[in-house]
């Protein structure tokens, strides 16, 4: 049985402030929040299933689904065995930092390492708010097309990986797999490109290399300000 919350957007909260505020005590706790974007139907849900079991043994791991309605995605996710829960918006088509902390609320963070958000399935609204995550990871489908960076500039420039899920279709569809690459670097020179197939499970070990890092990185540069900050305590 899968628990359902509904999460309300908080007006004129000053959302860049809250992000920030959420972000430092996410580092204080040593914990890693990842908002993972896409359009409906990229496959968010399949990348998270092969992701969820190539780390459970070496991460602790929660999952957030954000959707308008329904728990079709959350119930898919616990069949992993990781922590989960479903967040309804409300009709919101995003999260900000204000939901975000609600749905961590919910999720009860105690123990895990690594929180995921599935965000709501769009290019457009996500992009705009700050949820406070630590990065933002977004995935584009091969039947989507490769023009979608001309399209949606926003959502690909705040990323710092994007995954091109699908690609074991690339012979039946009209997509240039290094043209897409080459305008999503013009975006944002430095995001991490990942061709993947959540379907047969290649570049999804790059991928899971990829996060577990980020994930250590942000708890060992945690514990050396926490260190540091006691030092400074100390020597007042």
């Amino acid at each position: 049985m899968v628990k359902v919350y509904e999460i309300k957007q908080r007006v004129l909260a000053n959302n860049d402030s809250e992000a920030d505020a959420l972000r430092s005590e996410l580092k204080q706790e040593r914990k890693f929040l990842l908002n993972l974007m896409s359009s409906p139907g990229s496959g968010k849900t399949s990348v998270l299933m092969k992701t969820i079991a190539l780390l459970k043994d070496d991460l602790k791991i929660g999952v957030m689904e954000a959707d308008i309605d329904s728990a079709v995605d959350a119930q898919t996710i616990a069949t992993t065995g990781a922590k989960v829960v479903q967040l309804h918006t409300g009709g919101m088509c995003h999260l900000d930092a204000g939901m975000t902390r609600q749905g961590l609320e919910a999720l009860d963070t105690d123990g895990l390492d690594l929180a995921i958000l599935e965000n709501v399935g769009n290019l457009v609204c996500p992009a705009e708010f700050d949820t406070g995550a630590v990065k933002n990871a977004m995935i584009l489908s091969v039947p989507e097309g490769d023009d979608k960076p001309l399209k949606y500039p926003l959502m690909f420039t705040i990323c710092s990986v994007l995954l091109i899920n699908k690609i074991d279709v690339l012979p039946y569809f009209d997509f240039d797999l290094d043209l897409c690459i080459g305008r999503v670097k013009e975006l944002n020179p430095d995001i991490t490109v990942i061709p993947v197939s959540a379907k047969t499970g290649e570049g999804i070990d790059e991928w899971a290399a990829w996060l577990k890092n980020e994930v250590t990185a942000w708890r060992d540069t945690s514990s050396s300000e926490t260190i540091i900050a006691k030092n400074k305590e100390y020597d007042k």
